[in-house]
């Protein structure tokens, strides 16, 4: 995990500066787009060639929700949007991964007793 995070920043970093090699845009397949740092909320994310999916991430919002007792309480909300090809990944298993991520997202020890499992 802290190597995939080492290497998210290094490509980062050379995104900014105008200098990213177009190798290292290439050979994946799935692509994260951050919309939330340019404000964007929600979006419908088109698959890059050859890859399988694609998550767009929105701007945490501060919204109303109800609590277990029906007060409405501020909540910070993330919207994520996934596409998928179909032809690899049916949707249940891009459902299932959302809910798992969303819980680590809501919950980070619950990931690192996970990795600690392997």
């Amino acid at each position: 995990l802290l190597d995939v995070a080492r290497e998210v920043n290094r490509l980062t970093e050379a995104a900014r500066s105008g200098v990213i090699n177009p190798a290292d845009l290439a050979g994946g397949s799935i692509t994260i787009s951050n919309i939330g740092v340019i404000g964007g909320t929600a979006a419908m994310p088109i698959i890059n060639k050859p890859e399988v999916a694609i998550v767009a991430l929105g701007k945490i919002q501060k919204l109303p929700r109800f609590d277990a007792n029906n007060n409405i309480v501020s909540r910070s909300i993330l919207t994520v949007s996934w596409s998928g090809d179909h032809r690899v990944i049916d949707g249940g298993t891009i459902a299932r991964f959302n809910k798992l991520w969303k819980q680590y997202l809501e919950q980070p020890q619950t990931m690192l007793l996970a990795m600690l499992e392997l």
